[in-house]
């Protein structure tokens, strides 16, 4: 395990805790190495060598950064940009392209500050129900790495897309079970429950009214999903509109094909610009969930008209519903798998006919169930479930199928072109897909269950106790899981500390060795030693990822397969064996029950307490800063990719400043913000690039990104950026839980790594430390004097790259 590793001694540098840049085990030390090539050019240590101006464009990390925080001073300017992401600079440099000579001995300072983007408004707090959603889109770009597998690359693709698929289906499905099942048919229909609840008078079945009829009921409950539905769509168009829509610099240079290039898939122009699948992708989903909503009111009326005595009008009419329902369920799985992504270009274009067609025919399939479900059935009453009670069983085995067709793909890819630390042989992908999956049964149970247990009153829900039979079995059945699941995962949790601790007792070892001079100090060794262990437990999530997707896939197809080969009737899923094992079950399942309802509520809650709350709204914001930084390729209905936003800021910000000025630039980032710098830098054009330096510090992109995305930021991708880049260095540090070092091949030229940075910088209370120096961690980077010694070195290596420029001139085209 990566987090129980021990350096040996001869990799060590600058003492027992020293070490190359190249390692980052958890146990190593804690003072900064060397730079990896002497500087001897006295250009590369003044800064005042080039007199050309010089900027420093900062970009922060998750949360709620500000302008005043990154630059250090409340009087600060926006010089472009809105309220949602804008570059700042203190009032006093506005105006510093006008007088660069007071900017010789240090760059311009502006800050790009993205953090309205995810967490600007409450309303985003929303968003959480939107979780499963997102998952499943992270899990197209964890794809291996492809080579010469175009064909498995497609499938790859379109096996996660009929994924996010089955989400939208089990959404809708799950909504219709509240409002159509539990509310509607049981509830309505039965008067114990109807005579609890005022607002359901109106269509009770005790007192015959216009609405109390079991169709009508149904009909007029399927305006709830339906407006779900719509809702979902109008806030994919109107996200894309604010956070996708901006255009590429169109300054983006990819000779020839990518494949015969080789180039880097965040090269391409179109990669930030996904108009055309989010709105085909759009089209389809909607069309998905109004033909779920249709299917469950053709099934209601269907039932009762092809039992002997029905009509033969209405059997006729509803054969030939299902027959166009399931024409138009073709087209919309047709629609989803004939075409993914296109990055070469950045494409307007729009296929009308399809984004307008589908969704209106499904639209109109639905008005069409609905009338003929509202049709007068004399002797028509609502008893038992709606049937259907197995479609979440089917979901669940669609999806377990796709997971299984998708691990296929995944090994095939790695197999054929392996990375080093690809976590989980690959298999990362489906195993995200998985958790998506899981993430919307619980929400999808949860749901039912609790609005169940509201409607039964003091009864328990699907035990034969009150007047409602309850959700359908199928869902006490996966509920059972959750305890399995949590007691799993309670024992992965407790093997890592133990892990942990092993790692912390060989640390107290060798902290000491890394402040030469100092009297030692054991609670100040124990804690240093205690956060480089617990920063290395990072390393450790694709083991709890992947033992948790497997146990919830197997678990899973458990719960269907008992659901289905017990009595289906509520209550009794557990039944027929021994008391003992009778009792264990049924304890079981109503534990899930109240663990999966308490999460939804848990959910809900604190989907509010965001709306309220700044504080938790900006914690929220940090969890869409991971998750949403990939275009939406998989499902539309996922938060918005602040990144197509993002990058395309940065990108102009960079091109217009050097062309305008002819002088050099450091795009500074930090934690995530380093990953946005690195996206914008590949977009850049030749010309541009060769005045643009990049600064990363506590940056995830190889930890995180390149692990977990092979395809898009491992190691052949990263060794391209270097070398069209030039000037990169990356500052990280042991006891940073999220940063790392960037590992690029031996050979590759210039060593990118700076570190790791001794932290915390004094072991005790020094003349320059006379306060105990706090233990940083991910914060804080550029007070550590390493920043702006590397800054200083980047800026003079741009003066050595660029061309000289004449006497006078401070434009790009005198330059």
């Amino acid at each position: 395990m990566a987090s129980t590793e021990q350096p040996d001694a001869k990799e060590q540098t600058g003492g027992p805790l020293g070490r190359t840049a190249g390692a980052d085990r958890p146990d190593a030390a804690v003072t900064r190495a060397p730079a990896a090539e002497p500087v001897d050019v006295e250009a590369e240590t003044d800064p005042c060598a080039d007199a050309r101006l010089a900027l420093e464009l900062l970009v922060h990390g998750v949360g709620g950064a500000t302008a005043q925080g990154m630059l250090t001073d409340p009087r600060t300017d926006r010089v472009a940009g809105d309220d949602i992401a804008g570059i700042h600079r203190r009032v006093e440099d506005r105006d510093a392209e006008d007088r660069p000579h007071d900017y010789r001995e240090q760059p311009v300072r502006e800050a790009y500050v993205w953090s309205n983007l995810t967490s600007g408004n409450g309303t985003r707090a929303l968003w959480l129900l939107l979780l499963p959603f997102m998952v499943v889109n992270l899990a197209h770009w964890m794809r291996p790495t492809a080579r010469d597998r175009g064909r498995t690359v497609r499938v790859y693709g379109v096996l996660v897309r009929l994924i996010a698929l089955s989400l939208t289906v089990l959404l809708t499905a799950a909504v219709c079970e509240v409002a159509l099942d539990l509310t509607a048919w049981q509830c309505a229909g039965t008067r114990a429950c109807s005579a609890q609840k005022s607002w359901l008078g109106f269509m009770s079945a005790g007192r015959g009214g216009w609405w109390s009829g079991p169709g009508r009921r149904l009909a007029l409950a399927a305006v709830i999903p339906t407006a779900l539905i719509a809702t979902l769509w109008l806030l994919s168009h109107r996200t894309w509109s604010a956070y996708e829509s901006q255009q590429p610099t169109g300054r983006t240079v990819v000779e020839g094909d990518r494949r015969a290039t080789g180039r880097p898939a965040l090269c391409l122009p179109g990669f930030w610009y996904g108009r055309r699948i989010v709105a085909r992708l759009r089209a389809a989903h909607t069309a998905a969930g109004f033909l779920t909503i249709a299917a469950v009111l053709c099934q209601a009326s269907g039932r009762y008209d092809r039992r002997p005595g029905g009509s033969t009008t209405l059997d006729t009419a509803g054969w030939a519903l299902d027959a166009a329902l399931a024409a138009a369920a073709g087209c919309v799985v047709l629609v989803v798998c004939r075409r993914g992504r296109s990055e070469n270009r950045a494409d307007d274009t729009l296929d009308r006919f399809t984004t307008r067609l589908l969704p209106g025919t499904a639209l109109a399939l639905l008005l069409l169930a609905a009338l003929h479900t509202a049709w007068s059935r004399p002797g028509w009453t609502s008893d038992g479930m709606l049937p259907g009670n197995r479609t979440f069983g089917l979901i669940a085995l669609t999806q377990g199928a796709l997971v299984v067709l998708l691990s296929l793909a995944a090994l095939r890819l790695h197999r054929a072109a392996p990375v080093e630390r690809t976590p989980l042989r690959g298999l990362a992908g489906p195993a995200v897909a998985m958790l998506a999956c899981a993430l919307g049964g619980v929400m999808a149970g949860g749901a039912a269950q609790r609005i169940a247990d509201w409607l039964d009153g003091d009864a328990t829900p699907g035990m034969g106790e009150g007047p409602m039979p309850g959700p359908p079995v199928v869902l006490s059945w996966q509920a059972s899981v959750i305890p399995v699941l949590l007691a799993a995962l309670l024992v992965l949790l407790l093997y890592f500390a133990a892990q942990t601790l092993v790692v912390r007792r060989r640390l107290l070892r060798t902290v000491p060795d890394g402040y030469p001079g100092e009297r030692p100090d054991n609670a100040r060794t124990r804690t240093i030693a205690s956060v480089i262990a617990r920063a290395g437990l990072t390393d450790s999530a694709p083991w709890v990822l992947g033992a948790v997707s497997a146990l919830t896939l197997l678990l899973g197809g458990c719960a269907v397969a008992g659901a289905w080969l017990t009595s289906d009737v509520p209550g009794q899923a557990a039944e027929g064996s021994p008391g003992v094992v009778e009792d264990g079950a049924q304890a079981v399942q109503a534990l899930g029950s109240w663990f999966v309802g308490v999460g939804f509520v848990l959910l809900l809650t604190w989907g509010r307490r965001a709306y309220r709350d700044p504080a938790a709204r900006r914690t929220i914001g940090i969890l869409w800063d991971v998750g949403t930084f990939w275009p939406r390729a998989a499902h539309p209905f996922a938060p918005p990719c602040y990144a197509e936003r993002a990058v395309p800021d940065l990108t102009w910000r960079m091109q217009s400043w050097t062309e305008r000025t002819g002088g050099r630039l450091v795009i500074s980032g930090h934690s995530q913000g380093s990953v946005l710098a690195a996206a914008a830098v590949w977009q850049l054009d030749p010309e541009t690039r060769r005045c643009v330096a990049l600064l990363t510090y506590g940056s995830p992109i190889e930890r995180l990104y390149g692990r977990w995305f092979p395809a898009y930021f491992g190691p052949a991708q990263l060794t391209a950026l270097h070398g069209e880049i030039h000037c990169w260095r990356n500052l990280w540090r042991l006891t940073d839980p999220i940063g790392g070092p960037i590992r690029l091949p031996e050979g590759t030229g210039t060593e990118v790594d700076c570190g790791p940075l001794k932290d915390p910088l004094a072991y005790g209370r020094t003349v320059d430390h006379p306060l105990p120096a706090p233990i940083l961690g991910h914060s804080d980077y550029q007070t550590d004097p390493a920043f702006t010694q590397e800054r200083t070195m980047l800026l003079a290596r741009l003066a050595m790259w660029m061309p000289t420029q004449p006497q006078g001139s401070s434009g790009r085209s005198s330059g």
